[in-house]
């Protein structure tokens, strides 16, 4: 089996990433409709490269990568993780990408962003749980806040696409905030 279902939600699952997808993932990197909006269009990856990030990342006790998989049929269409986790003061990074157009705007990264929240509050024990997201991406935005995010702050033009300079937005949600929902995302939990 290429995927392991890690995190089961309603329509996709979160397995953790498959060196055998570098070449997809590297399709994506080097697409500037996927990029723009995560702020990393300048950086370039080939297929070796990307081979050699996913062995490494893997290893970091302080990142957690997945692959977003269709449930329906096993189709890769994103990737999502936490960077930067802060173990000591219960903090964690998370960021998403959904590959190709196709697949953006039918609900997978709020179910992704939710599973990944679930995980890291009641799996990593983390306390807090933050992102950031270029100013010029509504609709992330709005996901963001469909799952509870809050803006806390924004750096003022510091990146720099397409000849134009644009601002970050930070964003985070607390555990508090996530247990006051009062909801389950994980599909798959052993203990309820």
């Amino acid at each position: 089996m290429k995927y392991f279902k890690k995190l089961v939600g309603d329509k996709i699952y979160l397995s953790p990433r498959n060196i055998e997808d570098a070449e997809i993932y590297v399709k994506w990197i080097n697409d500037f409709d996927v990029t723009d909006y995560t702020g990393y269009s300048s950086k370039m990856m080939d297929i070796e490269g990307e081979k050699e990030y996913l062995s490494s990342t893997a290893k970091k006790a302080n990142n957690i990568s997945f692959a977003i998989v269709k449930q329906e049929n096993d189709e890769l269409i994103g990737t999502a993780g936490f960077d930067k986790l802060d173990y000591i003061n219960r903090v964690g990074t998370i960021g998403i990408m959904i590959g190709d157009q196709e697949n953006r705007e039918k609900g997978y990264g709020t179910e992704t962003i939710n599973l990944l929240l679930d995980y890291g509050f009641n799996y990593l024990n983390l306390n807090n749980i933050n992102l950031y997201v270029m100013e010029f991406n509504p609709r992330a935005i709005a996901c963001y806040k469909k799952c509870g995010f809050k803006e806390m702050g924004r750096r003022r033009k510091t990146a720099f696409i397409n000849g134009k300079y644009y601002d970050k937005l930070y964003m985070d949600i607390l555990k508090e905030e996530f247990d006051e929902r009062g909801k389950t995302y994980i599909k798959n939990k052993n203990i309820k």
